[in-house]
């Protein structure tokens, strides 16, 4: 099947394991706050009700420090909804630390390690030009 839309998730690079899934986990749940990008609640053959989750397939990328400023800002420019983390919330324990520290830094400044946006396909293609694929 072929989406209109497409979710994309990029991390940078030189991130450690650990830091790839929790930056993944945490950039996908800003994503997810778009519920028509949810799919209906699933069940088991017992009857056991299970969480919904996206619709769509959602493509993990990567690229080096400059390849994440560059995916920035050309998703501000077209005014993607997007969901950042930055180097700094791996310091920080709770949401309102995290928001704090992301609103210390202005937007240029921003030292991103990953980065969550949707949209329109060929947008978002676009936007993530010079990312490879995560492995």
């Amino acid at each position: 099947m072929r989406f209109d839309t497409k979710i994309a998730v990029v991390l940078r690079d030189d991130l450690e394991p650990w830091q790839r899934l929790n930056v993944t986990a945490f950039l996908a749940s800003g994503i997810a706050t778009n519920t028509e990008l949810l799919g209906e609640p699933y069940a088991d053959a017992d009857g056991v009700a299970y969480l919904p989750m996206f619709r769509q397939p959602v493509l993990v990328l990567s690229g080096d420090k400059q390849v994440l400023t560059a995916v920035h800002e050309r998703a501000l420019r077209r005014g993607l909804p997007m969901a950042v983390f930055t180097a700094e919330l791996f310091a920080t324990g709770h949401d309102e630390a995290n928001r704090a520290a992301v609103r210390a830094v202005p937007t240029a400044g921003l030292d991103l390690v990953g980065l969550a946006v949707h949209g329109p396909r060929n947008a978002v293609d676009k936007i993530t030009k010079g990312t490879v694929l995560h492995a």
